[in-house]
């Protein structure tokens, strides 16, 4: 398993497993077989609902709490000091657990980002307490880390972001690398190309990855994983399917060439899957996050 090192020296399992959309009944079974894969970070997110789910399968796992990175991150309804506060209350009750590893802001909220940026004050202030190990954000634009940093003192340890072959979002990538962010990859295998019908093909069908990946052995998603480490990006892929949980593992044992990475990056067709930053508002994706 590779790790990378956050910038404030925190190291952090590179490939880690994400549970978005992952109805809670299923997420304990599907954490569980990750963890005994060989994942050791595993992603959630309040508005997620599976914390709970999370929490139990590490418990269950047998190992050790410092032998897993638990990354989760704060809802929008939950923005401002005192709210983000008892946001990570919640999270942590969910979990199980006395510490969080990674905690991130997951919307910009840039209609009212003087919420965003308490809330970020609140992690800097969870963090200088050390009941999180390094803090981030999660779909936040150049001139949304901008306006956080002039009013803010730490540097983001990492952004996650959408990035697939067909959406690689080079002016976030560029802004986290000038600000020493590692950008970290949700959707990381291009899903959401193939459920939202925002491209008139898949990630999953592309000749150009089918082709790299015929000449290694190894699938579409596996090909995309090593592209992602690779360029030096996080990436936390989901499934709740065994064989393709332990697939998308399946990444260590080649290497592309310089050729054959930038034949992916040549795949972006510039067009979002996720919704657009800027239009994240309260009133159009608040909702009430439950307490324990």
């Amino acid at each position: 398993m590779s790790t990378v090192t956050l910038n404030n020296g925190v190291a952090m399992p590179a490939l880690g497993f994400g549970v978005f959309q992952t109805p809670p009944a299923e997420t304990t079974d599907a954490v569980t077989a990750a963890l005994q894969t060989g994942y050791r970070l595993i992603d959630t997110a309040a508005a997620y609902g599976n914390e709970r789910g999370v929490g139990d399968a590490i418990r269950e796992s047998g190992l050790a709490r410092d032998e897993v990175f638990i990354e989760t991150k704060v809802w929008i309804s939950d923005y401002g000091y005192d709210q983000s506060l008892h946001a990570f209350e919640k999270s942590v009750r969910k979990l199980g657990v006395d510490q969080i590893d990674l905690l991130l802001l997951h919307q910009a909220l840039p209609g009212a980002f003087d919420k965003t940026v308490a809330a970020y004050r609140a992690l800097e202030q969870l963090l200088a307490d050390g009941k999180v190990r390094a803090i981030g954000v999660s779909n936040f634009m150049r001139t949304h880390l901008d306006a956080l940093l002039a009013e803010t003192e730490v540097v983001p340890a990492v952004n996650q972001v959408e990035v697939h072959p067909f959406f690689t979002q080079p002016d976030v990538q560029a802004a986290n690398v000038e600000r020493g962010i590692l950008t970290q990859a949700w959707s990381p295998i291009g899903g959401i190309t193939s459920y939202r019908g925002k491209t008139t093909t898949s990630t999953f069908t592309d000749p150009t990855i089918l082709e790299i990946g015929e000449r290694y052995g190894k699938t579409a998603a596996q090909v995309m994983l090593r592209w992602h480490l690779q360029e030096g990006r996080s990436a936390i892929p989901k499934s709740v399917t065994p064989k393709r949980i332990r697939e998308n593992f399946d990444v260590f044992d080649f290497t592309l060439t310089n050729d054959e990475l930038r034949r992916i990056d040549a795949l972006d067709k510039g067009v979002r899957g996720g919704p657009e930053p800027e239009a994240i508002t309260l009133e159009s994706f608040g909702r009430d996050i439950p307490e324990v």
